[in-house]
């Protein structure tokens, strides 16, 4: 068979067929991208501009999680708002390529900033008096390189054999956006060593980091524990945004592409959940639960309204 397509785009059924849900879920996710895009926006400038966090190492990590998340979910959500109203919902095969391609980019960049977050975690807890200089900017700025690295390698080495993919119909994707499982299925010829790659390269990767990090946050609630028991419940205060943000990570992922070629109705649902409640609720965990990030809100505040007075 001839290695180039035969179709030029592909068919999404998307969450639901009938016209009365689609009103209703446009309104829904129109508001919840709204309120990503503002939240982890005000997050990044906060930790930009706001001198005080600039030496707590934390909050710079935050502040690329707050940028990946906004990204990640900017890559499938404004197509599925917009298709909400459209009855035949289609992507083009070069459009489905990019979704993918920056899903799993973005995706595995976010996995290796959260295992960056949690050292942070252990180090800010388990060795106080060396944290600043443990988790120095030079660390800092080599964590965050060394996740856009494994982000683009994780990408790289499952894209660059499904761009080389012949599909010749049928086209039809249920889901909201493009990913590898379901495209692969799609493709006119054998993907079986492929399917493999996909489950070790994002499945069983997203399974072993999360389980490393609970290790990782388990360790440092018995070491807080075995100091202090009076220390262990602001412990568990300043990991439980962290542990959410993990599960609610790595869950669907782990459920997605740990079986990935078995279809189950749930896996757009929790397609949903990880393109869109993950990144809106990232903003909320971090951010009102956070004593320094209110005082940051509260500066940043209190300057705009300075300088609308002086005008």
């Amino acid at each position: 068979m001839s290695n180039s397509s035969m179709i030029s785009e592909f068919v999404l059924l998307g969450l639901t067929s009938t016209w009365e849900l689609a009103i209703c879920f446009f309104f829904i996710f129109l508001l919840a991208y709204t309120a990503i895009l503002a939240g982890n926006i005000l997050i990044v400038v906060i930790v930009t501009f706001d001198s005080h966090l600039h030496s707590i190492p934390m909050y710079f990590l935050l502040g690329n999680l707050s940028f990946l998340d906004m990204f990640i979910s900017t890559v499938t959500t404004p197509k599925m708002i917009m298709d909400f109203f459209k009855e035949h919902k289609t992507i083009s095969l070069g459009g489905c390529m990019a979704q993918m391609f920056f899903l799993h980019f973005l995706g595995g960049t976010e996995m290796t900033l959260l295992i960056a977050m949690a050292v942070d975690r252990y180090i800010a807890i388990c060795k106080p008096l060396h944290y600043t200089a443990i988790m120095n900017r030079r660390v800092l700025k080599g964590s965050l390189l060394l996740s856009w690295t494994v982000g683009f390698v994780h990408t790289m080495s499952q894209m660059v054999f499904t761009v080389t993919l012949p599909f010749c119909g049928p086209n039809v994707i249920d889901d909201v956006f493009c990913d590898l499982p379901l495209v692969l299925k799609l493709a006119c010829t054998e993907t079986y060593v492929l399917e493999l790659l996909v489950i070790a390269d994002s499945g069983l990767l997203s399974f072993i980091c999360f389980i490393l990090l609970l290790i990782s946050y388990t360790i440092i609630l018995g070491t807080v524990w075995r100091r202090s028991s009076a220390g262990l419940s602001k412990a568990l205060s300043t990991l439980s945004a962290h542990i959410t943000v993990v599960t609610l990570f790595f869950g669907p992922c782990i459920f997605i592409y740990a079986w990935p070629f078995n279809s189950f109705s749930v896996d757009k649902f929790l397609s949903v959940f990880y393109s869109v409640v993950t990144p809106l609720l990232n903003p909320i965990i971090y951010t009102l639960r956070n004593r320094e990030m209110n005082a940051a809100m509260g500066r940043l505040r209190s300057r705009h309204v300075s300088s609308w007075q002086f005008f």
